[in-house]
């Protein structure tokens, strides 16, 4: 195909505002897949996202389009997640594209991450066509929402695109639009050749599947081609584009999107945001990558059975390799033994993560409280980053503790203001500014600490909207805060797994709360245990989980006292004894308990 004619683009929205609808439409229009194979959301090929009714993962699909000039042009569509957890995404379909479709729901208007996504593509420096999506809909607002996305991009409300991704009206005049709007790819075809590995996955049969963005040159099956970041060398064993289904090609040109296999067993070997060449004639620079992807939640992934420690550690590399944003090292625990320390983007992604490795790799997994990122700077000057509460420092050498803080931006109808700002007061927010969207609608910003709203914030704000606020965040840096260290002791002996990093001020509800929670889940035993929250030595909060006790007077009628004093202390000295060598086993629904301590993880 003729790179005039060939047109990259991805589909960026809101989540829930028609992404991969749209996309079904625009593969059922251009007959790229067969009306016996239609489905809805063909391009969610893994479970989770058709039962989640979601988009996690970036796809890449090839349709040929005849515009109204009679020409054939060759579409390349990324569609993307609409999810905050899963930006990243997003910005890497950015970079393998020239222009995206901003799709924006015409009942629920202009939201959170539609404002973010914008911002995103601009800075890429995409062409942007805005579209006004489900028209069809009884609530429709469409000249509401127009003025919306109007002001959003500094566009007439005229020249927006009306169009419904159910019924298909509108599509084919989206098509020209890109057609027309959207730059053909650059790239110089005589150059050596180089191409940006935009994602990755691994098939368990053929190895490492690179997706890749062609930019200069052309690849073809057979060649030798070299990563020019890992210097990897390896020969071209297949080579094509995406229909949705893989599609040998022979080769592929500039400007094209497609995949590429070498054969390669090792997932480190071939990364995303590399630069590949051809090893008989090498480019002399890389393509610029993609920034490092900063992990901002942690928790512990522990295998409930231990003899699967190898399991996961395997099953990590593998869904690394498909998912930048994963960072992951080995941790020990006394009280759940070997497992890995695990870094995700947010509580949706940690679900995912953790759904899908108990899915596809069929492994039991325990996972600990979610916890963020510190920085400590020590008495003697020395600097520590503290990812897990166990490595928190002796609360004496700590000079400063700092915490990440977000930028969080909160869209909801105006009568809601009051609601959403005393949520932000209660978890620590300070105020950075207001703007109305529309006489209905504002945005309110708020500088948070990461840790106030990775539990149960996203939840709170829905219930206290009643589902109408949507919201987007970024990190915006560290700022000093006054953190303690809880402790959790059972029987007068520290559990690890259940230490938590809060704010002073918290602290004591916090550790009242743990206590009665835990003293619900912790089985009885043959003498009383203690359950203790502790800062360093001070102890905050006491529960007691009472012991069995035996009736071992129950043989005795009547008679002497003394007969059923001699049995009562007896039966007091075997639980002394006892007590000295006893060990509390905790069960699983314990650390479950102290997950559920803020309510269940939002799926958003």
């Amino acid at each position: 195909m003729d790179q005039a004619r060939v047109r990259n683009f991805c589909i960026i929205a809101h989540i829930d505002h028609g992404k991969s609808t749209l996309a079904d439409r625009i593969l059922e229009l251009t007959r790229t897949v067969d009306r016996r194979s239609m489905r809805a959301q063909v391009l969610d090929t893994m479970d989770l996202e058709r039962e989640r009714g979601i988009t996690i993962k970036a796809q890449a699909v090839r349709v040929l389009y005849t515009a109204q000039g009679g020409e054939t042009y060759q579409l390349h569509l990324i569609d993307t997640p609409g999810h905050v957890d899963f930006s990243y995404e997003v910005s890497r379909s950015l970079a393998a594209c020239e222009g995206a479709l901003l799709v924006v729901d015409a009942s629920q208007g202009v939201e959170a991450q539609t404002v973010a996504n914008t911002y995103l593509a601009v800075e890429s420096g995409l062409e942007l066509i805005p579209c006004l999506n489900k028209i069809d809909l009884p609530g429709a607002e469409p000249e509401r929402v127009g003025r919306e996305v109007a002001e959003l991009l500094g566009e007439a409300p005229q020249e927006i695109l009306r169009i419904s991704g159910k019924t298909g009206e509108g599509v084919c005049e989206v098509l020209d639009q890109l057609v027309a709007r959207v730059p053909p790819p650059g790239g110089d075809p005589q150059a050596p050749p180089r191409a940006l590995i935009f994602d990755s996955e691994f098939d368990q049969y053929r190895g490492v599947v690179a997706y890749i963005r062609v930019v200069d040159g052309s690849f073809a099956k057979g060649q030798q081609i070299r990563a020019m970041a890992a210097g990897t060398e390896a020969d071209i064993d297949d080579i094509g584009f995406f229909t949705p289904q893989m599609t040998p090609a022979g080769a592929l040109g500039p400007g094209e999107v497609g995949y590429l296999i070498t054969g390669i067993k090792d997932v480190t070997r071939l990364r995303v945001g590399d630069t590949l060449t051809t090893r008989a004639n090498p480019a002399s620079e890389p393509l610029p990558g993609y920034r490092e992807v900063k992990p901002m939640v942690f928790c512990g992934l522990f295998p409930i059975d231990s003899e699967q420690f190898p399991e996961l550690r395997e099953a990590l590399e593998r869904l690394t390799l498909n998912d930048a944003a994963l960072f992951w090292e080995p941790e020990t625990s006394d009280a759940l033994g070997f497992g890995f320390r695990c870094g995700f983007l947010g509580l949706l992604h940690m679900d995912i993560v953790r759904e899908r490795l108990e899915r596809e790799y069929d492994l039991a997994l325990l996972a600990t409280m979610p916890s963020v990122g510190f920085e400590v700077t020590l008495t003697d000057g020395g600097e520590l980053e503290v990812h897990n509460p166990s490595d928190f420092p002796d609360p004496a050498r700590i000079a400063e503790v700092r915490e990440p803080f977000v930028r969080a931006s909160v869209l909801c109808p105006k009568e809601h203001i009051g609601a959403v700002m005393e949520l932000c007061q209660e978890r620590r927010g300070e105020h950075s500014g207001m703007h109305y969207l529309s006489p209905e609608r504002v945005q309110i910003g708020y500088d948070l600490p990461l840790a106030e709203i990775v539990l149960d914030f996203f939840d709170q704000l829905k219930s206290r909207t009643r589902g109408y606020a949507s919201l987007d965040y970024e990190l915006i840096g560290m700022r000093a805060s006054d953190l303690v260290k809880l402790d959790v002791l059972l029987g007068g002996d520290p559990v690890d797994a259940l230490s938590m990093i809060v704010h002073r001020e918290k602290a004591y509800a916090m550790g009242r709360m743990l206590a009665e929670k835990l003293r619900s889940r912790i089985p009885r035993q043959q003498y009383d245990v203690p359950i203790q929250a502790a800062i360093g030595s001070h102890i905050i909060a006491r529960e007691t989980v009472k012991a069995y006790r035996k009736d071992v007077t129950a043989k005795c009628y009547g008679g002497d006292i003394t007969r059923k004093r001699k049995l009562l202390e007896q039966q007091k000295e075997g639980k002394r004894r006892m007590k000295q060598v006893g060990r509390i086993e905790v069960p699983q629904e314990a650390f479950l308990a102290v997950l559920e301590l803020e309510g269940e993880p939002a799926s958003r």
